[in-house]
């Protein structure tokens, strides 16, 4: 299964809007074409980045009430699959009835369900290549009964609280009245631990973050050269999240089909923001989005939390 087709002139037309903004930005969604999605799985395994193995082993430690609290025979919509290493532990865990992984990088999620079929032989799997920002389309004659959404990693800190609201609406709209939504978040903590899990000290972040440029290149034409731009990253306690951004290292004109854009020195390019949660205020996320009932799982030091909630 290839990646998404070549995005349509609307988004082509968005593209060029961020490039254009004062200041410029690029949406975090397009990190995610092959590369930068095993550049991702590689981040996963730093040792910087604690949230991989910190929800992991919320998972493991609470696993028995986790699995209770959800049931069996689930149909599992992982969103933003990725490797499906995630999917792996939970499916031990509550043992579904399928597994539908979902994630914008086509071609990287076919692999990865690929080899979650392998380890599960007997369970129905199926991938879909769907972007986020936009509602899920799933096939029409999967069961809507039973439905798990799994949206594990705490990437739903890359949307800011009004975006991060209209998507768990739109993983609402996927489940029925006896489905629910299990979700890992990551929580305010102190700042130099959570900048040094986005400026890793072998650089892979910042593949990770220039990979952006690549893949622009590839999407819009444009003459980005990754050489020319530094990987930024820092905390904002005001808005309680990570910025991360491409800064110019020198003078430069980057060109496309579409528009032309002169940057400056140390001008930058916003590339993602990753929000930090309190519980209590993740749960007050999940009411406005149609989540009455949650509750959540957290690591000894509350770095991380895993919350299932429920329409």
């Amino acid at each position: 299964m290839p990646d998404l087709p070549d995005p349509p002139i609307a988004e082509l037309a968005e593209l060029t809007a961020g490039l254009l903004a004062q200041p410029a930005r690029i949406s975090p969604k397009y990190f995610y074409d092959t590369t930068g999605s095993m550049l991702f799985e590689q981040i996963t395994r730093l040792p910087e980045y604690y949230p991989t193995r910190t929800e992991a082993s919320v998972m493991s430690q609470h696993g028995e009430a986790i699995a209770r609290a959800i049931g069996p025979q689930r149909i599992v919509i992982e969103i933003g699959a990725g490797n499906c290493e995630k999917a792996r532990l939970l499916c031990r865990q509550i043992d579904p009835a399928a597994f539908v992984g979902v994630d914008i990088a086509g071609e990287f999620l076919a692999l990865s369900v690929a080899s979650l079929r392998a380890d599960f032989p007997h369970l129905p799997t199926l991938a879909v290549a769907g972007d986020l920002h936009q509602a899920i389309q799933l096939p029409a004659d999967l069961p809507t009964a039973d439905r798990l959404v799994f949206y594990p990693g705490s990437s739903i800190g890359n949307f800011d609280p009004a975006e991060a609201v209209a998507l768990l609406q739109r993983s609402r709209q996927l489940l029925g009245r006896d489905g629910a939504l299990l979700i890992g978040v990551d929580l305010v903590k102190d700042s130099e631990v959570l900048r040094m899990a986005y400026d890793d000290a072998a650089g892979v972040t910042a593949d990770f973050n220039l990979n952006a440029l690549v893949h622009l290149n590839r999407l819009l034409d444009t003459n980005f050269n990754p050489a020319q731009w530094r990987h930024i990253a820092f905390y904002s306690e005001a808005e309680q999240r990570i910025e991360m951004h491409l800064e110019a290292r020198e003078d430069l004109t980057v060109r496309w089909p579409l528009g032309t854009r002169r940057f400056e020195a140390g001008e930058r390019i916003h590339t993602e923001n990753s929000y930090k949660h309190t519980v209590a205020g993740f749960k007050a996320l999940l009411h406005e989005a149609g989540f009455h009932h949650a509750q959540a799982w957290t690591d000894p030091l509350e770095w991380f939390a895993v919350v299932l909630a429920h329409p």
